[in-house]
């Protein structure tokens, strides 16, 4: 790892940690936010030059202060208010409190959109740039300013508090900062568009932020599930890609590739929270992702247990894509005509919009089912409607090679 890698997950780790300081002694989030921007590019800019302080955190908390002192007093002079008014607040106290948990809470209000919350979480929490943010989601970098900017003031009209809120509204916001979590995990695993299969900084981010929230929820047995799916499903990284990007199925993946740390801790959480906490949605895929990484080849996958832990998902948290997997699963079980008959109840679903999702599977069980005509057309259909490029040509050679052969 270069200093200059070394610097900038420094910063990312303490970005939380500087607002949060900021954010309980002088509230206005907004400010606060674009005051801390400010003393990270700062940061970046001279500490390759100067070295890293001795406190960075403090470093970082004095400079931020200083940057949002001078907006406040230009504010006031603005607004000609009364001399005690203009005054410049104390400089925010440097503590040990670390207040990450409830930086993501406010990040994942429930005045925004989800595409809102990922964005202010990535650049509040995670301390990406906006310019980073919209590299991720293939957007130009005003708009993604734009829905930054547009975050901020929904969070203030709603009279948001940064605050941890009492017990049951705790858990109900903490599953909101596991969703947008888990979002940004997902994009990084699996980008929707673009040139590239997988982003591995949004991948990075998102088990870091996991690993942040877990530390503060040691407790929480659906935060330690959460962890453990994000681990178990990176351990396959290297292996879903060839050489030259293209696509490989699960079943065709080379698993010495796979990750063993990643695989062992993953298995290690999971096994704990299941064991010791309330089974929840997380902990469920994850213990799916646990038998996946247990089969040393394909063909040994116990199919069996996992239909029957995505029955126990239905039960918890139906969705299409729950669906889909299940469908999958009761193939391999029952054979592809079941897993044909579970896919037909998502047919006009409205949920699955203009996903390729739906026809990509229905074309893989098609194939199982040896319908080689119906199987090439669902595979072109599912081609004409991803925006990845990877999967593109993965689905588009599916169905040349069943069109060859």
């Amino acid at each position: 790892m270069t200093t200059e890698d070394r610097h900038q997950d420094l910063l990312r780790e303490l970005a939380p940690q500087v607002l949060g300081a900021l954010v309980h002694r002088y509230g206005r989030f907004d400010a606060c936010e674009d005051a801390v921007q400010e003393a990270l590019l700062a940061a970046a800019t001279q500490w390759p030059q100067a070295g890293v302080p001795d406190n960075p955190r403090a470093w970082l908390v004095t400079v931020a202060s200083r940057r949002l002192t001078d907006e406040l007093r230009r504010e006031h002079a603005r607004r000609r208010r009364e001399d005690a008014a203009a005054a410049q607040p104390a400089p925010a106290p440097v503590s040990d409190r670390d207040d990450t948990l409830a930086l993501l809470v406010l990040c994942c209000h429930p005045a925004l959109s989800p595409a809102s919350q990922i964005a202010l979480t990535l650049r509040a929490v995670g301390g990406l740039s906006t310019a980073q943010i919209a590299r991720a989601f293939l957007v130009p970098e005003a708009t993604m300013a734009q829905r930054i900017s547009r975050a901020k003031q929904s969070i203030k009209a709603a009279g948001a508090t940064f605050a941890i809120p009492p017990e049951p509204e705790l858990a109900e916001r903490l599953r909101v900062v596991l969703h947008v979590l888990y979002l940004i995990f997902n994009e990084g695993y699996s980008a929707t568009a673009g040139p590239h299969l997988q982003r591995p900084d949004l991948v990075r981010e998102a088990i870091r932020l996991t690993r942040a929230v877990l530390a503060l929820r040691h407790d929480d047995g659906e935060v330690a599930g959460l962890l453990a799916l994000m681990l178990l499903t990176d351990a396959r990284r290297a292996a879903r890609t060839r050489p030259d990007g293209a696509l490989v199925p699960l079943a065709e993946q080379d698993r010495s590739l796979w990750r063993q740390d990643e695989i062992d801790e993953g298995t290690a959480l999971v096994t704990d929270a299941l064991a010791q906490a309330p089974v929840g949605p997380y902990q469920v895929q994850a213990a799916i992702a646990a038998i996946h990484a247990e089969a040393r080849r394909a063909q040994d996958t116990d199919w069996q247990q996992i239909l029957a832990l995505y029955q126990l998902l239905e039960g918890m948290a139906r969705n299409p894509v729950v669906t889909l997997n299940h469908a999958v699963a009761l193939a391999m079980v029952q054979g592809p005509h079941a897993g044909l008959d579970l896919l037909a109840t998502l047919d006009g679903d409205p949920r699955l919009g203009g996903s390729h999702r739906l026809d990509a599977v229905r074309a893989h069980l098609l194939e199982m089912a040896g319908d080689r005509d119906a199987a090439v057309e669902a595979y072109r259909a599912a081609a004409r409607r991803t925006t990845s490029l990877p999967e593109k040509r993965h689905l588009e050679g599916r169905a040349a090679r069943l069109v060859s052969a």
